[in-house]
């Protein structure tokens, strides 16, 4: 067969003839490149314009969500699992029919809210009949997932990462002293997933060595002390560096890997000691997404691929890949100021402003703090600027000191030049 005699169908059909072709010069290989270029566009145009638009933000919450479980009854088996300390329903989906279990958790801890909108962006498109057909018949045909969308509804109403007692839901694996821990337990022990995923959200502060944030990390959990590579450990393993492969496309040098030391208490662990891989998400930041709404469409992006929704290769995956994702550090800060003269110094320096989270009145309020002076070789901010090696004076004082809350900075010399102001962070 000749390559040029190849056709698009052709093509679509000889998926194993293209794992052994190497070279962009084959017209064969060229064609399937080009298709898949097509599907991921049309993909990401879908998630443009359809996306759960109910939900938005970084609080949400029960009261939030109500709506759309109240839409999904007519089409999914929405059940309640228990309630939370305080007494809040604990609710849980099921989508789909087929023999590949698949448990999901999200919010368990109650301020880490980017993958519960996600849930529902994914919920959304598997729900409608007009675009991917074929592909959302297989996953509903290949699946059942069990999505519990808030597991920590106490947490959330507060946007708190503990429960109502204070307790952190993710170290209660072994003892199950709150009601939300026993829930998910009972889950996984009636359930008997062959795939569990924990969903949770992580800080702007952790970058990677490419110099990049970690927009979205994955991690497959240890299942003991010597952090070996078990059956189940690989499994996750190689679904993550399916991932990781994907989301390159997407976001290059954004996808990090969380680190990975064991502890038997957490529940991925302990779901890992007891033979099912488990494949942890974080959903981190992106420049100026303080509402996390970039990082939802790369999180859906995830979902889709995991669910075998957009095309996969037929390349055999090799786990050990996994280790080649680089690891996350702790290596970015929300802003940096550079190059600038504090505290009557006549050397330049540098300053690293970190916002705090605050609920008020329903809404997150981003409260900026001096968190580093100097010393800031190494690190990033989310927004940098360069002072010129300027005076400069913070709320109006000559004199700063890490801990100091933020509202402006200005040059000394000229008030009306602004790096910082605070007005521009209160989403």
């Amino acid at each position: 067969m000749y390559f040029d005699q190849i056709s698009l169908a052709d093509c679509l059909q000889n998926q194993t003839l293209v794992a052994q072709i190497t070279g962009y010069r084959c017209k064969l290989h060229i064609v399937y490149l080009c298709w898949r270029t097509i599907f991921k566009m049309e993909i990401e145009a879908w998630y443009s314009n359809n996306f759960e638009s109910l939900i938005s933000g970084r609080y949400v919450t029960l009261e939030h969500i109500k709506p759309l479980l109240k839409k999904y009854d007519n089409y999914y088996e929405i059940s309640i699992l228990g309630v939370s300390e305080l007494g809040k329903e604990i609710p849980m989906i099921k989508i789909g029919s087929g023999k590949r279990i698949v448990l999901a958790w999200s919010q368990m801890h109650g301020n880490e809210s980017t993958t519960t909108k996600t849930i529902f962006d994914f919920l959304k498109f598997v729900t409608q009949k007009d675009d991917f057909k074929d592909e959302i018949k297989s996953f509903l045909n290949d699946f059942t997932l069990y999505v519990i969308p808030i597991l920590n509804p106490d947490g959330a109403s507060l946007y708190t990462r503990n429960n109502a007692n204070n307790i952190d839901l993710n170290r209660e694996a072994q003892d199950l002293s709150q009601n939300e821990s026993r829930v998910l337990m009972n889950a996984f022990n009636k359930l008997k997933p062959n795939l569990c995923l924990n969903l949770h959200g992580q800080r702007s502060i952790f970058g990677l060595e490419t110099k990049k944030p970690a927009t979205v990390s994955f991690l497959s959990p240890s299942s003991n002390m010597d952090r070996k590579v078990t059956d189940s450990r690989r499994i996750a393993m190689e679904l993550i560096v399916g991932l990781n492969e994907y989301l390159q496309k997407l976001i290059p040098g954004q996808v990090g890997r969380y680190y990975d030391s064991f502890n038997a208490n957490c529940f991925g662990d302990a779901f890992q000691m007891k033979g099912v891989p488990v494949i942890l998400f974080e959903a981190g930041h992106l420049g100026d997404d303080y509402r996390r709404e970039k990082t939802r469409a790369y999180l859906f992006y995830a979902f889709v691929n995991l669910f075998g929704i957009t095309k996969q290769d037929n390349f055999p995956i090799n786990y050990k890949k996994y280790f080649l994702i680089p690891e996350n550090k702790k290596n970015y800060y929300d802003y940096i100021l550079r190059n600038v003269l504090v505290n009557d110094s006549i050397k330049p320096t540098s300053i690293a402003i970190q916002f705090t989270e605050s609920l008020e009145n329903e809404t997150i309020k981003f409260i900026p703090k001096i968190a580093k002076i100097g010393g800031l070789d190494g690190f990033y901010g989310h927004l940098e600027k360069d002072g010129d090696n300027s005076e400069i004076l913070v709320n109006s004082q000559n004199n700063i000191e890490i801990g100091l809350n933020v509202f402006i900075i200005n040059n000394k010399n000229d008030k009306s030049l602004i790096y910082f102001n605070e007005n521009n962070f209160l989403l």
